[in-house]
């Protein structure tokens, strides 16, 4: 794993380091319908790798938002939910899932008229 932060220059850069990179987010919403087990979330997040799953699951967990409870059954089985403060990061991320859905044609567009450049 990288460099420990041992402090934050605002509450948005620790936001940020908690949900960085292209899959936290969407791994957070796909949690908020209730508890997943592996496949399953692998299948509510479409494009994610294995290794890539489990490596941002075990960050979410190091960081208190996502909760993975091991049943001691044969063959063993994984879930995972959100804790208390991942649903409240969920709640804060409600306005950005928004924003993206208000404009999302508009991104779309710009991302079109930047490959054809």
């Amino acid at each position: 794993m990288g460099k420990v932060k041992t402090s934050y220059s605002c509450g948005l850069d620790a936001a940020v380091d908690v949900v960085g990179g292209k899959w936290k987010a969407l791994i957070l919403w796909a949690l908020h319908d209730g508890t997943y087990r592996f496949g399953e979330l692998k299948r509510q997040v479409s494009g994610v790798s294995e290794k890539m799953l489990i490596q941002q699951l075990r960050e979410l967990e190091a960081d208190g938002v996502v909760h993975r409870e091991v049943y001691r059954e044969v063959p063993p089985r994984v879930e995972y939910s959100l804790t208390e403060l991942g649903k409240a990061l969920n709640t804060a991320l409600l306005p950005l899932g928004e924003w993206g859905d208000a404009f999302m044609g508009q991104i779309l567009a710009g991302k079109a008229k930047e490959q054809a450049v």
